[in-house]
């Protein structure tokens, strides 16, 4: 049920982004009804997942993935007309991109790591294409808060591309100092190892009271 959900998502990017290319007051308000569905879906599949016991990390990644084309194909059919600058959609791919080659690549984890504020602008991602829609059905006054908005997404997109890389460079240079470590700690076990494989060789050549005894005495 929750994937059907981002499924919906998924095949309403299409439609959304014809909608979103024209001006028009009338694809303004199916675009406007197709955002709202999409919005809902988002909020709802997680939650279902949750309650199902059907949340898995390949679930997560289908809602991220289905929120990324879902945006982006509205932000670059907007842009088309004008209404968007094109380096807020590239900007978007870009960012979902460096988010899943961090993860599963550089990190190699199981699941997506968001940040903080990646987590934030993914959300903050839908505001200008509902600001668009309601300029477009006659909300003109809202042109520079949504002008305002856009330009604070880009410059967030790319101060949290900027965060993720730099996280990965410290993680790049920790990497030999942690090997180090390990290989320092694997060495001092495999002497301790050797210690202990050392006494029984000593209590074989010690006497009663813990003395070594020599070998030349014993012959007597």
């Amino acid at each position: 049920m929750a994937n059907a959900l981002t499924a919906v998502r998924v095949l309403l990017a299409v439609p959304f982004a014809i909608l979103m290319a024209s001006g028009s007051a009338r694809r303004a308000a199916l675009a406007a009804l197709t955002l709202a569905a999409a919005i809902a879906t988002d909020l709802l599949d997680g939650p279902v997942a949750r309650r199902r016991g059907a949340a898995t990390a390949a679930g997560g990644a289908f809602d991220h993935t289905a929120d990324c084309l879902f945006v982006t194909s509205g932000l670059a059919a907007g842009a088309t007309r004008g209404a968007f600058p094109w380096i807020l959609p590239v900007l978007v791919a870009a960012a979902f991109a460096e988010y899943v080659i961090d993860s599963y690549v550089i990190h190699r984890r199981r699941t997506l790591q968001p940040s903080r504020l990646g987590r934030y602008n993914g959300i903050l991602y839908f505001v200008p294409l509902g600001g668009d829609i309601l300029i477009r059905l006659g909300a003109g006054f809202l042109q520079p808060l949504l002008t305002a908005v856009i330009w604070t997404l880009v410059a967030s997109t790319v101060l949290s591309m900027g965060q993720r890389l730099a996280a990965s460079w410290r993680r790049r240079e920790e990497l030999p100092r942690r090997a180090a470590e390990e290989q320092k700690a694997d060495g001092g076990v495999e002497q301790d190892e050797e210690v202990v494989l050392d006494e029984p060789e000593r209590d074989h050549r010690s006497g009663p009271f813990g003395k070594e005894q020599d070998p030349q005495h014993d012959r007597h």
